[in-house]
């Protein structure tokens, strides 16, 4: 068995393979790295064998996303630590070791985080992770370094090494008997929120998630769906509560969930004032597909979810009506960060 794999989710991305393969490449001496190809139509898989031999692939039947495009590549995949690495990431040297020296230290520690920087403006951090993810208790996620639409000058503030609510997709690092045991990502989730769902799972297990500083990558970021289209709004609103019903705690699980379509509602309205028409439709029609799924996902619920797993009570009311944007300015709201 591998010590780690390095492994690269693609679908006709040989651009961005073409850009960021080689840094991967020549920072991860000792790690066996591989493309998962969701069954690209582009010339990926020719251009890898071409001009990385050395680079394994995987190929995946179809365009399964990233939730399924990963859980059905890893199958194939033996090594003690996956590093799920998204195609639009340039990592830096001596990235893998912090993370495997927390790995062999650390027994409970199953997951970790790097710190993810802006590819485009290096001294900021990245939307998809900053330093690392929490959520408020209505489910919507935040990182520190990034509040919603702010996002913070990396000055060192994070150079440490803390326990996480979630890691971010875009770089995670997983103990491959975890993320077995935890059935992989979920599916239905097809893209976005996917890997909050399984560090809360994993949380719920007991498992604990953390950051590390030391380890630095920085991502481009919308490479593959970007920003502002209506169907990342989609996925990212019915993955929410599909996620919320699935781990919350049984105390206040109608009320949560009621709330949260609540505030999503407003969310709505908000789009519909500034002409996004697509994204006030997408809400909607993320609901519809919510309402379809709910009892389904009522069943994927475990015996046991851990009680206190947000952060603050509403990270909106602080941004939007308190006017909090920066994450030092809300640290004495938070209440569960353990240094």
């Amino acid at each position: 068995m591998e010590k780690i794999a390095v492994v690269i989710l693609n679908w006709n991305g040989v651009k961005l393979l073409e850009q960021f393969l080689p840094s991967v490449i020549q920072f991860s001496e000792g790690a066996a790295i591989y493309v998962a190809d969701n069954d690209s139509t582009d010339n990926s898989v020719a251009y890898v064998t071409e001009h990385f031999p050395t680079v394994k692939i995987v190929k995946n039947s179809g365009n399964y996303g990233f939730a399924k495009g990963y859980n059905d590549a890893l199958k194939h995949i033996d090594a003690e630590i996956y590093a799920l690495v998204n195609s639009d990431i340039e990592v830096t040297e001596n990235w893998l070791q912090p993370i495997l020296d927390t790995f062999e230290k650390e027994n409970q520690t199953a997951i970790i985080q790097p710190k993810i920087l802006d590819f485009k403006n290096k001294e900021y951090f990245e939307y998809a992770g900053a330093a690392g993810g929490f959520i408020d208790k209505y489910g919507f996620p935040f990182c520190r370094g990034r509040i919603f639409d702010t996002i913070e000058k990396d000055y060192g503030q994070y150079n440490d090494n803390i326990e996480l609510f979630w890691a971010s997709g875009a770089c995670f690092f997983i103990r491959k008997n975890v993320f077995h045991e935890l059935g992989g990502f979920d599916e239905s989730f097809f893209a976005h929120q996917e890997e909050i769902d399984l560090c809360w799972r994993a949380a719920n297990e007991g498992h604990i998630i953390k950051y590390n500083y030391q380890s630095v990558v920085y991502h481009v970021g919308g490479a593959t769906l970007q920003q502002g289209n209506p169907k990342k709004t989609y996925l990212n609103f019915r993955n929410s509560l599909l996620m919320l019903v699935k781990n919350l705690p049984s105390k206040g699980l109608f009320f949560v969930i009621f709330f949260r379509m609540v505030l999503d509602g407003i969310a709505g309205i908000r789009f519909l004032t500034q002409g996004k028409f697509g994204h006030t439709l997408a809400i909607l029609k993320a609901h519809f597909s919510f309402y379809c799924l709910s009892l389904k996902y009522l069943k994927k619920r475990k015996d046991f979810q851990i009680q206190q797993y947000y952060s603050v009570k509403s990270i909106v009311f602080l941004y939007y009506i308190k006017k909090l944007t920066l994450f030092k300015e809300i640290f004495n709201s938070i209440q569960n960060i353990k240094n």
